[in-house]
């Protein structure tokens, strides 16, 4: 657990892991406190309709040695075993259930279509899937392509090929021996979002929760704290709310609120806090962006919120600071190494538009690829960390070469690209300037589209920004503004017009858009961040076109 020292040099200097070697996620998260405090409340599961019911450890732990039994006539150690299940108390037993049989959770969101589920039940082999009715009636529609698919299990009773969880369980003993782990063994196989090219599954190993928890304690302002209740909007299938939040919540024992919006709302997400207490959430930049829009009365006090996924801009900590009462701490990482850097108001001030320091455990630098070296102060380079780590993924699941291109070697050490441009600043920070693939080259400038969207967003007409690069003749690229607008704004060139100009006066001149193009859907990923690469296909075919 991270210890408040009164700086971050301080805290990082007297940091030291504590791996064992042998470790099970779901003893920790459960059975360790179902021991200890067996009554204590772990979840408080909110349904569509407003109705919480609350759950003890000691409910986790019987109901995930019951589905654990249940699991075990088919499966054994080393299975992929998939959980298509919103927020709600089953998923949690799901995972620890997984967990405690040494098989492999295969984490998948309720909003993905018959194609994104079939690639990644098929690429991981998964046997069994346990889901609710609406998974069921897909995944029954793709099971002549899924030859390993063995079970559909479903938290609604029985569907046509799919058993009755709850029956299943119910005939089921409380007590279960769970299978002896090591840290390092394999326990949850998430892909990545796939924004370009196939997903890829990113394979964790047990100690992944570890490696999670120096991040959350100081995204959260040294977390937990007595009262401590936390929630995030991110679905659980996310590696942000799986580890940034439920794992690493039950592993310290604190509650946690699934909630199930039927749409997600401003209003309903500050009425879900105020009405249950909820003292610290995850909020994804978008999630602020659209409680920013409706923001209420009167402050909805917190203890901590963290944000993380894009680059928060200083307005928007000012906003936070004004509602919530506390500065959002920003945070970074991703599918295959993830909580690696971080801010943290309680050990120094925000600085707008720069992540965060390296999170004590994890070496975090700014490499030179070209000359396989480290990057000064200031100097651009690719963003990396050092391995081995204990949050560090262990590969990609069946792909040998994607996993040797993510790390390269310099001066006798391993490190792992994350594939984001970024630099360190004089403040010992790390600072984002964006994806490889995302960084626009205009006239000689090498832009970042972060800064863009962020100062995009301050324009009172600007609902969401997506920035890319348009190939130019002149400049190579310019660039290209992608706007949703709030409700009430028409689009029209002289709107445009305002919008780049706004721009061009709070940046640098030559990073304002030169295109400024109204959309109604922003792309998006199901965790919220902005698809540019579908953009970067619009800007491309406008220019082809206009040749």
């Amino acid at each position: 657990m991270l210890q408040y020292h009164r700086t971050i040099s301080e805290t990082r200097d007297r940091f030291d892991w504590d791996i064992p070697h042998a470790y099970n996620i779901g003893v920790d998260i459960c059975d360790r406190h179902a021991a200890a405090n067996p009554d204590s409340c772990a979840i408080v599961d909110i349904d569509p309709d407003g109705n919480a019911t609350e759950y003890t450890f000691r409910q986790l732990q019987a109901v995930s040695n019951q589905l654990a039994h249940v699991l075990s006539e088919t499966c054994a150690p080393g299975d992929r075993i998939a959980v298509l299940l919103p927020q709600c108390f089953e998923t949690a037993v799901a995972h620890i259930a997984i967990t405690k049989m040494g098989c492999i959770s295969l984490p998948l969101f309720t909003l993905f279509g018959p194609e994104a589920l079939l690639h990644r039940l098929k690429d991981s082999g998964a046997n069994t899937i346990i889901t609710n009715a609406g998974g069921a009636g897909v995944v029954g529609g793709l099971r002549s392509q899924l030859p390993d698919l063995k079970r559909i299990i479903s938290i609604d009773g029985v569907q046509d090929g799919a058993e009755d969880f709850g029956a299943l369980c119910a005939t089921q003993p409380t007590a279960y021996s769970p299978y002896p782990t090591n840290a390092d063994d394999p326990a949850i196989l998430i892909y990545t979002s796939g924004t370009t090219g196939a997903p890829k599954g990113a394979l964790h190993a047990h100690r992944v929760l570890l490696g999670h928890l120096p991040g959350v304690e100081m995204s959260h302002d040294f977390f937990p704290q007595p009262g401590d209740k936390i929630w995030t909007p991110a679905d659980w299938a996310w590696i942000g709310g799986l580890l940034d939040v439920l794992m690493p919540a039950l592993h310290h024992g604190v509650p946690v609120v699934a909630c199930r919006f039927r749409k997600f709302t401003a209003k309903a997400a500050f009425d879900l806090i105020r009405d249950h207490g909820i003292q610290n959430a995850f909020l994804p930049p978008t999630a602020l962006k659209l409680m920013r829009l409706d923001t209420p009365d009167a402050p909805v006090p917190m203890r901590s919120v963290a944000s993380g996924g894009e680059t928060l801009g200083k307005e928007l900590i000012a906003w936070g600071q004004q509602v919530f009462g506390t500065t959002i701490n920003e945070f970074y990482g991703q599918t295959e190494c993830n909580m690696i850097v971080s801010s943290c108001a309680a050990l120094e001030p925000a600085e707008p538009g720069v992540m965060g320091f390296a999170v004590p455990g994890h070496t975090v630098d700014i490499i030179d690829e070209d000359t396989a070296t480290l990057c000064d102060t200031g100097q651009e380079g690719s963003i990396a960390v050092r391995a081995p780590d204990p949050v560090m993924f262990l590969e990609y699941w069946n792909n040998p070469e994607a996993t040797a291109k993510k790390f390269v070697t310099i001066a006798g050490a391993k490190w792992l690209l994350t594939g984001d441009k970024g630099c360190k600043t004089p403040s010992g920070r790390i600072q984002f300037i964006g994806r490889d693939d995302d960084i626009i080259s205009s006239g000689g400038y090498r832009i970042g589209p972060a800064e863009i969207e962020d100062c995009l967003l301050t324009h009172p007409a600007v609902q969401l920004a997506g920035v890319v690069g348009k190939p130019d003749p002149i400049r190579g690229s310019v660039v290209a503004a992608y706007i949703q607008l709030v409700q009430g704004f028409d689009g029209s060139d002289a709107l445009a017009n305002d919008i780049a100009a706004h721009v061009r006066t709070r940046l640098a001149a030559y990073e304002f858009p030169r295109v400024v193009r109204f959309i109604t859907d922003m792309p998006m990923t199901t965790t919220g961040k902005i698809i540019r690469a579908d953009l970067r296909a619009r800007a491309e075919k406008e220019a082809e076109n206009e040749q």
